[in-house]
C-alpha cells in the first residue's frame, strides 16, 4: 500500500477517466442509474475507502466547475414560455420544497435529537435545498421541457436562494458587529447582481455571435459568462451555483437547444466536469461511521427520513394541487430531494460558526450524518427520476394524437452552394427538423456538367465536408451528394424524388446587377415544375440573435394542402429559438392558426394580427427591425390561395425589405399531383414579368412625367 494514495497527476486522471468510463458500463448491466456508479465508486477509491485517490486540488477545481455545469444546464435547458405562463405554481411548489422539510427536520432535531436551535435551524437550511444530482437523466429523455421538470427545476432555484438567505442570517447571528446594514448591502448588492447581467449579458452576447462564428470563440465565451455570473453571485454574498444557474437562464434564447452550440457545452459537462463532481461527492462519504453506534446510526436515519419525507410531502401535495398525473408527482419529487456539494458547503460554514471558542456549532455526529444522507438521497433521487422518466416517456408515446398531427412524411433536401450561407442554411433545417424522430437531412451540391465540372466538383465536396462536421456536431444524421447536371432546377428535381424528400431549403439568389431578377436563373423553373414546399432564405445576422419572426399569410393559405406544414416548420423554429412569432392574415386563417398552436406547440409565444389585403405588404416594413425575420406564405400560380397582387411581391421585397432577414415559403400544392406531369393548362415556366406588367410600367411611366 506504499503506492497509494495517487499523488501523480497523470496517474489520478487516468484512474478518473477509466471510473467514467467503466462505471456506466457497470451500471447499466446492474440496471442502476450511472450517476450512483459515479457517487459508489467516488466513494470506493476516497480516503474512507481503498484510499487509491485523496481528494486533491483536482477535485476541488473540476468539482466546483461540474456542480456550476449542472446548474447553469438547469437554467439553459429551461422552459421559458412554461416559466411565465406558470409564474405562480413555481413560486407555491418552491415555498412548500424549502419550508416543509426545514420545519419537519428543525422540530425534529430538537424534540429528537436534542440540538440546539441554531444547529437544528442549520440542518433544517441544509434540508431545505437541494441539487439537481439527476439532471442528467432528464437530458437522455429528453424531458428538459416537461412541465414537471420545469416546475422542479424553478423551484429549486427558490428553495436554494431562501436556504442560502437563510444561512446567511443564521451566521450574521454569530457576528455582533453586523445587522440591518448587512441586510441593507446584501440587498443592494443583489439588486445590482441581477439588473447588471439582465443589461449586460444579452448585449455582449448578440454582439459576439454577431460578429464570430468561430466554433471554439463561441464555447469558450459561454463559459466565461456562466464563471463570470459565478463570480459576481459569490462577490455578493451567495454560492456560485446561483449565479451560473442565473447566467443560464439569461442565455436561455441565444442558445437553441438544437444547435452545435448547445451540444459541445453539453458533451464537455457529461463527459468530463460532471462525472469528476459525482466522484468528488462519493469521496466525501464515509460509510463506517455508520458502525460507530446505535447513536450515529440514529441521527443518519432522522435526518434523512424526515428531509426526504418533508421534499415528498412538498412535491405530492403540489402536483395534487396543481392537478397534476401520479407520474409528474414522482418526477418532481426524485428531483428535488436529493443532497450534494450545497449541502456540504451549507455544513462547512456551520463548523467554522463557534458557539464558544472550543465547542463549534456542527458537531461529528451532524457532520457525518449529513454526509451518509448526501449517499442516500442520491440514490433515492436517481432511482425515482429514472422510474419517473421512463413513466413519461411511455405515457406521451401512448397519449392520442391531435387532429393537427404534423406531416408523417419527413425529410428536407439541403440545396447549397455558397460557402458563406451554407452553414446558417444546415442550422435553418436543423431548427425545423423533428429533433425527436432524429431524421436525416439531405444535403445537396448540383454543378453543371462543363469544361469546369471538376474544379466545381471538388468544391462542393469541400463544402459538404463541412457541412457534415457541422451536423455531427449536433448529432445529426445528414447525407451528402454532389449532382452534376446540364439543367440546376432538373437536377434538384432528380434529387428530390430519388431521395423521397418532402421539402426544400435553400438560399436566395444574390445579386449585384442595377435591374436584377429578383428570383435568379433556376429558382423560378424549380417552384413551377415542383409542387412540394420549397423554403427560400436569405440572412443579415445569425439566426440565433432573432428576436421576432413576423409572417405574412395569404387569404385562403389554410386551403392548400402544405398548410400544416409550413405552420410546423415555422413554429418549430420559434421554439428553437424561443423568439416570438406573428401572423398577419385573415380571421379565417388566423383562428386556425391560433388552434393549431395552441394544441401542439403551446409554449410558442405567438401573436395575431389582422390583414385586410395582401395590398398591405409594404406598410408591414415599418414594423420589421434588423433583429426580425420577414416571412411570406405565396403561392404558385393557379393554386387557390394565389391573388394577382403576388406578381408585384419581388419588387415590393427589393423596395421596402431590402437588407432584412427573409423567407419566401411555396407550401406543397395541387394535392399528389406528379411532379414530371405536363399538361397544356398548366405551364411548365412563367416569365418573372408579364408583357402586362411591361405595359402598366410603361402607363405609369408616362402618367409620371405628363405634363400639367
Amino acid at each position: 500500500m506504499q503506492y497509494f494514495p495517487i499523488t501523480d497527476p497523470t496517474l489520478i486522471f487516468f484512474v478518473v477517466l477509466c471510473i467514467i468510463l467503466f462505471a456506466p458500463i457497470i451500471m447499466s448491466k446492474l440496471r442502476i442509474p450511472h450517476i450512483i456508479g459515479m457517487v459508489l465508486a467516488g466513494m470506493i477509491i476516497g480516503e474512507y475507502g481503498l484510499n487509491i485517490l485523496s481528494r486533491d486540488g483536482s477535485f476541488e477545481l473540476f468539482g466546483k466547475v461540474g456542480l456550476y455545469y449542472i446548474m447553469f444546464l438547469a437554467g439553459l435547458e429551461m422552459d421559458m414560455e412554461g416559466v411565465k405562463k406558470h409564474k405562480q405554481r413555481f413560486l407555491i411548489f418552491g415555498i412548500l420544497t424549502c419550508f416543509v422539510p426545514l420545519l419537519l427536520t428543525y422540530f425534529m432535531s430538537m424534540w429528537l435529537l436534542g440540538y440546539s436551535s441554531k444547529a437544528s435551524f442549520l440542518l433544517g437550511c441544509i434540508m431545505a435545498s437541494n441539487t439537481l444530482i439527476a439532471y442528467p437523466i432528464i437530458g437522455r429523455y429528453g424531458l428538459q421541457r416537461n412541465s414537471s421538470v420545469s416546475l422542479s427545476v424553478g423551484s429549486s432555484m427558490i428553495s436554494l436562494f431562501m436556504a442560502l438567505v437563510m444561512l446567511a442570517a443564521l451566521a450574521n447571528s454569530f457576528n455582533e458587529d453586523a445587522g440591518m446594514l448587512f441586510w441593507l448591502l446584501f440587498v443592494v448588492k443583489f439588486a445590482l447582481f441581477c439588473a447588471l447581467s439582465i443589461w449586460l449579458i444579452p448585449n455582449l452576447t448578440r454582439y459576439f455571435l454577431r460578429r464570430y462564428s468561430d466554433a471554439v470563440m463561441q464555447f469558450i465565451f459561454v463559459l466565461s459568462v456562466m464563471f463570470f455570473s459565478a463570480a459576481m453571485s459569490e462577490l455578493i454574498g451567495l454560492e456560485g451555483i446561483f449565479g451560473a444557474f442565473f447566467a443560464g437562464l439569461i442565455l436561455n434564447r441565444y442558445i437553441p437547444h438544437v444547435s452545435p452550440l448547445m451540444n459541445r457545452i453539453e458533451f464537455t459537462g457529461n463527459a468530463l466536469f460532471i462525472p469528476y463532481f459525482l466522484i468528488g461527492v462519493g469521496m466525501l462519504i464515509n460509510v463506517r461511521t455508520l458502525f460507530d453506534g446505535p447513536q450515529m446510526l440514529l441521527v443518519v436515519l432522522l435526518i434523512t427520513f424526515f428531509g426526504t419525507f418533508g421534499k415528498a410531502l412538498a412535491a405530492y401535495a403540489s402536483s395534487l394541487l396543481f392537478r397534476l398525473p401520479k407520474a409528474d408527482g414522482n418526477m418532481m419529487f426524485g428531483l428535488t430531494c436529493a443532497h450534494a456539494a450545497g449541502a456540504i458547503a451549507m455544513v462547512m460554514v456551520g463548523v467554522q460558526l463557534k458557539v464558544t471558542p472550543d465547542q463549534p456549532l456542527v458537531t461529528d455526529d451532524m457532520l457525518n450524518g449529513v454526509v451518509i444522507m448526501i449517499l442516500v438521497t442520491c440514490v433515492v433521487s436517481s432511482l425515482m427520476t429514472e422510474h419517473a422518466a421512463q413513466q413519461i416517456t411511455l405515457r406521451d408515446a401512448q397519449s392520442p394524437v391531435t387532429s393537427h398531427q404534423s406531416p408523417l412524411t419527413e425529410k428536407i433536401l439541403l440545396c447549397v452552394k455558397y460557402p458563406d450561407i451554407a452553414p446558417q442554411l444546415l442550422e435553418l433545417a436543423i431548427m425545423m427538423s423533428d429533433v425527436k424522430r432524429n431524421k436525416e437531412l439531405v444535403a445537396l451540391n448540383v454543378v453543371y456538367d462543363d469544361q469546369h465540372s471538376s474544379k466545381n466538383r471538388d468544391q462542393g465536396l469541400r463544402l459538404l465536408e463541412q457541412l457534415q462536421r457541422q451536423a455531427s456536431a449536433s448529432d445529426v444524421k445528414m447525407l451528402t451528394q454532389v449532382r452534376l447536371a446540364t439543367n440546376i432546377a432538373n437536377g434538384i428535381k432528380h434529387a428530390f424524388r430519388e431521395s423521397a424528400a418532402s421539402d426544400i431549403i435553400m438560399g436566395m439568389h444574390v445579386h449585384t446587377d442595377v435591374n436584377p431578377k429578383f428570383w435568379g436563373e433556376f429558382i423560378q423553373s424549380l417552384y413551377n415544375g415542383l409542387n412540394r414546399q420549397i423554403v427560400l432564405t436569405r440572412f443579415v445576422q445569425p439566426l440565433n440573435t432573432l428576436r421576432r419572426i413576423q409572417v405574412c399569410v395569404p387569404s385562403r393559405a389554410e386551403f392548400e394542402p402544405g398548410f400544416h406544414r409550413w405552420l410546423e416548420r415555422l413554429c418549430r423554429m420559434a421554439g428553437n429559438l424561443d423568439c416570438r412569432i406573428q401572423f398577419h392574415g385573415r380571421n379565417e386563417s388566423i383562428n386556425l392558426i391560433r388552434e393549431y398552436v395552441n394544441n401542439l406547440h403551446p409554449s410558442v409565444r405567438a401573436e395575431y394580427t389582422y390583414m385586410a389585403h395582401w395590398n398591405e405588404l409594404p406598410r408591414l416594413a415599418e414594423h420589421i427591425n434588423d433583429d426580425h425575420m420577414f416571412v411570406v406564405v405565396t403561392a404558385r400560380k393557379g393554386t387557390i390561395s394565389y391573388k394577382n397582387a403576388m406578381e408585384r411581391l419581388p419588387n415590393e421585397l427589393m423596395q421596402h425589405f431590402s437588407g432584412k432577414n427573409l423567407m419566401i415559403i411555396f407550401p406543397d400544392q395541387y394535392g399528389n399531383q406528379k411532379e414530371d406531369s405536363m399538361t397544356f393548362t398548366q405551364a411548365q415556366h412563367h416569365e418573372e414579368s408579364s408583357v402586362y406588367d411591361w405595359l402598366l410600367q410603361k402607363v405609369n411611366r408616362l402618367r409620371t412625367h405628363k405634363p400639367h
